[in-house]
């Protein structure tokens, strides 16, 4: 019992963390250059976008829905995957990601990024032309159903209705767990919990940090994340009954260190759900 109760208060630190998020000011620590350099090979959006690209278009993936968790307020991390789902469904914990992912679905403006040369670097890996990221903006705003609120600590993440009966054809979730989590065994839980969302023999692509301690969310707003080691990544998941298809790794080089976390690396996982 006290045990819980210790748990509880370790969850209700890191909601109370986020009250002041920023998603503004996160995708511009996160999301423009140098981490997304298109240019530079090294440069780590570019490295997340083709692991996405290939697990995505290596034939063993299909379905009718795609579950993104812990979406925050990206949208690279559902580029490739949209053109093999005919449905989306994106999900975070806040209202303000919410919102944000929001303004660009209904194309109104005042987005705080331009997802433009994501689009088109998503459209190269394709083999399509540059130009065709306007087609691509256009099947991912039809295919994206909904935005909904989810809490990977709850037994039932999202609302029961949201899903079919059997769950989601396929999972993906970036940066959320470690980031939301107090330690790792709440890391391991959050993973099991979502883990229901998804069918049976369904798969999970799940992106990460890698010795992480703690990254802004906004100015000032220090953030805490569980620090991830590869070995720990893999025995969670075989712990919550996934079978690693794939790890990848991602060294951070010096100059993509920007102060605004201490991250030494990124892990790429895509595994099935046993």
């Amino acid at each position: 019992m006290m045990q819980d109760k210790e748990q509880e208060k370790g969850i209700a630190a890191m909601a109370a963390c986020y009250q002041t998020f920023d998603p503004a000011a996160y995708l511009q620590y996160n999301y423009t250059p140098p981490r997304a350099d298109f240019v530079r090979k090294d440069s780590i959006v570019p490295w997340k976008l083709a692991c996405l690209h290939r697990a995505f278009t290596e034939g063993d993936v299909s379905g009718d829905l795609l579950l993104d968790i812990g979406s925050g307020p990206t949208l690279y991390q559902v580029l490739s995957g949209c053109e093999v789902f005919n449905r989306v469904l994106m999900t975070d914990f806040l209202e303000v990601n919410r919102a944000e992912l929001r303004r660009w679905l209904q194309d109104a403006g005042g987005c705080s990024l331009d997802w433009t040369p994501y689009l088109q670097h998503v459209c190269k890996l394709e083999g399509r032309r540059p130009s065709a990221w306007t087609e691509k903006a256009t099947r991912l705003r039809r295919v994206i159903a909904d935005v909904l609120p989810v809490d990977v600590h709850c037994s039932q993440p999202v609302a029961p209705d949201a899903l079919p009966p059997a769950g989601a054809d396929c999972l993906v979730s970036c940066f959320c767990l470690e980031s939301v989590s107090p330690d790792l065994p709440a890391f391991t839980r959050a993973l099991g919990n979502i883990r229901k969302l998804l069918r049976p023999d369904g798969h999970l692509m799940l992106i990460g940090a890698l010795g992480e301690s703690y990254y802004f969310g906004g100015p000032g707003l220090r953030i805490p994340v569980v620090p991830l080691d590869e070995a720990q990544v893999c025995a969670s998941l075989k712990e919550t009954g996934f079978t690693l298809i794939r790890l990848e790794v991602y060294n951070l080089p010096s100059d993509m260190r920007v102060g605004v976390d201490d991250v030494t690396g990124v892990f790429f996982a895509k595994a099935k759900r046993d």
